[in-house]
Parts: C-alpha cells; sequence; structure tokens
C-alpha cells in the first residue's frame, strides 16, 4: 500500500529531525531542505490515506503505484546518504555531506512532483462530485446534449446552444458533457474557452490554442489574424469540440466562427453557453438549442438535501424547515447551493429560521440581480477576515487566470 510507504518515509524525516536522535547530532544543523520535507510528505500522506479509503477509481491506483514507488526510492536514498556521513570521516564525511544535500533536494522536488499529480486528481473528482449534486434532476438534458454531439453526421460542423440566466447550471452542464467518457472517445481534439461579458477576441483565440497546439512564447505575441489562421490551421482535418462558455453577444460569434474549419471536419461540434436568447437564436443550428429551466420542488429538495446534510439523518424538525427554504429558492441551482453551503455549518433550528427569513428577502424576478444578491448574501455570512481575503479576488479580471502567489502575497500585504 502507498499509505505504508508515505508514513514510512516520514518516520526517516521525523527521525532526522529530531534533536536526541543520534543521526542529527552526526549529520549537524537541520538544512533548510530537510525542514520542508515533513509539511509536503504529511500532505501526500494524508492525501494517500483518504483516497485509499475511498477507493476512488483505477486512475487512482495507478497514482497509487506511483506514489509507492517514489517514496520508497526516496527514502532508500536518503538513508543510503545518511549511512555514507555517518561511516566518514574528515573530507570524505564533507563530500558525503554535499551528497546528501543534494538528495534532499531532489526529495523535495520528487515528493512535489507527485503532489501536484494526485491534486489535479483530487481536483478531478470534487469537481465530478459537485457537478453530480449540482445535476440533479437534470439527466434527460443530459442524455439529450450526449446524443445531439455524439450522433454520426457528415455536414458543417453543429452549434448547439444552452440557454438560461446565470446560476441555472449552463456552465456545470457543459463542463459534465465536456468531461464526458463519450465525448473523450470520440473527438480528436476538445477546447473550452471562457468569453464573458467583457471578452478580448485575441485571449479567446489564445484560450483556444492553448488546447490545440503546443504553446510557446511566440505564439502569445501574435496578432488577432495571425491566431485566427494558426487555429483554423491545427483543427483542419480533425474532429472537434469547442465550448465557448458565457457568449454575450453575436458580434462575439461572427468574430471568432470564421476560424473554426467546416470542410473535412465529419462530426465537429461547437457548444455555446449564453444567457442571451438572440445569441442562441443567431448562432445555433435550427431544432438544437438546450433551455435550462428552474428546478422543480422536488429537485430543488433533493439538491439542497445533499448539499446541507450529505448522508445525515434528518429530524423532522430540520426536514419541515429545510424543503420551506428549498422552496424559496425558486428552482435555482446558485442559490440552493449557496444557502445550503451556509447551512452545513448551523445545526440550530434558531440559525435555519433565520436563514429561511433572510432568503425571501433576495429573491427577486431580475435574474441579474437574484445572482447579486445570492453571493452577496453568502458574503454577508463570511467571518470579516474571509470577507477581507475574499475582497482580493476583485483585484483580477472576470473569468481570467488567478496567480496563486499574487494572490497570496497580496493577502500578505494586507495582513490578511
Amino acid at each position: 500500500m502507498a499509505h505504508a510507504s508515505v508514513a514510512s518515509l516520514m518516520r526517516t524525516i521525523e527521525s532526522l529531525l529530531t534533536s536526541n536522535s543520534p543521526m542529527q547530532s552526526q549529520i549537524c544543523d537541520p538544512r533548510e531542505e530537510l525542514c520542508a520535507l515533513p509539511e509536503k510528505v504529511s500532505s501526500l500522506e494524508v492525501f494517500v490515506n483518504n483516497f485509499e479509503k475511498n477507493n476512488i477509481s483505477g486512475e487512482m491506483t495507478d497514482l497509487e503505484v506511483q506514489i509507492k514507488e517514489v517514496a520508497t526510492i526516496v527514502e532508500h536514498k536518503i538513508q543510503l546518504r545518511v549511512t555514507e556521513v555517518l561511516e566518514n570521516d574528515g573530507n570524505l564525511r564533507e563530500k558525503a555531506h554535499e551528497r546528501l544535500s543534494d538528495r534532499l533536494q531532489q526529495a523535495a522536488k520528487d515528493i512535489d512532483r507527485i503532489w501536484k499529480k494526485s491534486t489535479k486528481i483530487q481536483e478531478k473528482v470534487n469537481e465530478y462530485t459537485i457537478v453530480e449534486k449540482i445535476m440533479v434532476g437534470r439527466d434527460d438534458q443530459r442524455e439529450r446534449l450526449l446524443n445531439d454531439l455524439t450522433t454520426s453526421y457528415s455536414g458543417e460542423p453543429k452549434v448547439i446552444p444552452i440557454v438560461g440566466m446565470g446560476g441555472i447550471g449552463k456552465t456545470t452542464l457543459a463542463k459534465e458533457i465536456y468531461n464526458h467518457e463519450s465525448i473523450l472517445h470520440r473527438f480528436d481534439v476538445r477546447a473550452w474557452v471562457i468569453v464573458s461579458q467583457q471578452h478580448n477576441k485575441k485571449e479567446i483565440f489564445l484560450g483556444l490554442l492553448q488546447s490545440t497546439i503546443k504553446m510557446d512564447d511566440t505564439v502569445k505575441t501574435k496578432g488577432e489574424a495571425e491566431m485566427a489562421d494558426l487555429l483554423q490551421k491545427s483543427l483542419k482535418r480533425k474532429r472537434y469540440l469547442i465550448v465557448l462558455d458565457d457568449i454575450w453577444s453575436c458580434e462575439v460569434w461572427d468574430g471568432v466562427r470564421r476560424s473554426f474549419p467546416t470542410e473535412d471536419n465529419a462530426g465537429s461540434q461547437i457548444l455555446l453557453t449564453t444567457r442571451n436568447n438572440e445569441v442562441a437564436c443567431y448562432a445555433g443550428t435550427e431544432n438544437l438549442s438546450m433551455q435550462m429551466n428552474f428546478m422543480n420542488q422536488d429537485e430543488s429538495w433533493n439538491l439542497f438535501k445533499s448539499e446541507a446534510f450529505s448522508n445525515e439523518e434528518l429530524s423532522s424538525e430540520f426536514e419541515t424547515i429545510g424543503k420551506k427554504i428549498a422552496e424559496k429558492c425558486h428552482g435555482l441551482p446558485l442559490t440552493i447551493v449557496v444557502v445550503a453551503g451556509l447551512l452545513k455549518s448551523k445545526r440550530t433550528i434558531e440559525d435555519w429560521g433565520s436563514v429561511a427569513k433572510d432568503v425571501t428577502s433576495f429573491i427577486t424576478n431580475d435574474p441579474d440581480k437574484q445572482c447579486s444578491r445570492v453571493l452577496g448574501f453568502s458574503y454577508n455570512h463570511l467571518t470579516s477576515d474571509l470577507k477581507a481575503c475574499l475582497l482580493h479576488f476583485g483585484i483580477f479580471l472576470e473569468d481570467s487566470e488567478i496567480p496563486v502567489k499574487k494572490l497570496m502575497r497580496s493577502w500578505m500585504a494586507e495582513g490578511s
């Protein structure tokens, strides 16, 4: 088992750092390289323990083998270098110290590499779990969309819009489809880009190219027309699936559609998500537009219950008030998930009654205002320190990638 190997590595590292250890007295002061290892290995140990317990998937099993191999090799080489230090004197010991230092640096890199792999897989698992919850009651729409995307045909690429108000689940449905096994096997190329209201055509092309070609710095320096041409060439004679997420205007569609080749691309598809019915009618292939509707009462309650309670048993009191709260969310998945997530940490009927009153205050007939109010409601229930941290996200452009280091530096500068 990988967990046993990682735990053994952790014990070896801890023994080197123990002040009364005979190895510590011979190896000299704890080096920076050695001090950085316990946290990395400890995080990996927690991860391995969790996925071994859950036995999530075959992909995890493959990763488990890799983790076990890395942990075993790292531990063996550290022990080998430590033995060299203990068994030598004078210049030989000094050289052995240098080799040990090099080995610890390499160990940190090895652990980092395998940790990054494990984190990516865990993110996929978490995302799938979230999608599974939010897609309660959307089985018919999911199956219809999968069928539309995988049905064989020989004409030009079909354009399928998913239409609905903000928070209704358009992007969630598109993500589930995009990562579905049948889609992975069907298309030669898949590319996803977030368009957003404040769009930049060059950034759209760049986002799509990142999934279709091997990127280098020269691509980023190209002009809009050159990028469009490069995108078209990269998709030529391939069966592709393009997702344009959150597209707001017909003008944007006109600006990018010419870059999607239509000849020798049998079976290619383009998926749009939009709040704008005009965009859906203008860009979409006839009769293929999918309207996302509000959840009915049963679907709302099932989503609320899965988010707020997970697998816990419900008392009749909580079930009664929970159903009332779910009903007041008016079938909007975003509202249900936000409210249920807030109540997950509250376990008194009084707290739930207070939230039930608050929910009514932000329900409105204006879809855009409702999204803002829902998010404002969630923000108002944060602690003051978390509010400060969240506000720092406003530094970055909407729908842009947020560099973790830059965000953390911003927090540190403000003492958050």
